[in-house]
C-alpha cells in the first residue's frame, strides 16, 4: 500500500470529521420520501440507499466528453472531466475532486472490507469510494457510480 496516498486519504477523512476544520456549505436536507419523488428508482437506490451500479453499466464509465460532473441529486459540481481516467474498473474514475470541500469522506467497513466512502457534501448523496491505487499526482482513484452524476458538457 502506498504510504503517502494512504496518509493523504486519512487526512481527508479526518478533515471531514474534524469540527475544527469547519466550512460553510448550504446543505440540502430532504426526507427519503422527498428524494423518492425527485429521483428515479435507480438513482434512489444508489444515492440514498448507498447501492452500487454493476461495473461497465453506467453511461459515464467510458465517456471522453469534456465538462463538469455534478451531483445528480443537488447539482453540486464535483469532478472535472480532465481529472477522469480509465481505471479499467468499470466505473468512472477521477484522480481528484474539484475541491475537497465538495466531498464527505466516511470510513466504510461493509462487506468485510475497509474502504473510504465518498458522498456529496452538500446533500449527502452516496457517490462511490476512493482508493489509493490511482495515477499521479494524487495516487487516488475516486470510483464513482455514473448514476450519481450528471455531466454538464463543455465544448
Amino acid at each position: 500500500m502506498n504510504q503517502k496516498s494512504e496518509q493523504k486519504k486519512k487526512e481527508k477523512i479526518d478533515k471531514s470529521s474534524n469540527s475544527q476544520n469547519v466550512f460553510m456549505v448550504d446543505k440540502v436536507l430532504k426526507t427519503k420520501d422527498e428524494w423518492r419523488v425527485q429521483l428515479t428508482d435507480e438513482q434512489f437506490e444508489i444515492c440514498i440507499n448507498k447501492g452500487t451500479e454493476p461495473p461497465f453499466s453506467g453511461k459515464y464509465h467510458n465517456s471522453k466528453e469534456k465538462g463538469i460532473y455534478k451531483c445528480v441529486c443537488c447539482g453540486e459540481p464535483l469532478f472535472k472531466s480532465d481529472t477522469k481516467f480509465d481505471s479499467g474498473s468499470g466505473w468512472p474514475s477521477f484522480w481528484e475532486p474539484i475541491s475537497d470541500e465538495k466531498i464527505e469522506y466516511v470510513s466504510d467497513t461493509s462487506f468485510g472490507m475497509i474502504r473510504t466512502e465518498v458522498n456529496c457534501m452538500k446533500c449527502g448523496a452516496h457517490l462511490g469510494h476512493v482508493f489509493d491505487d490511482g495515477p499521479k499526482p494524487t495516487s487516488l482513484r475516486y470510483c464513482i457510480n455514473s448514476i450519481s452524476l450528471d455531466l454538464d458538457k463543455t465544448d
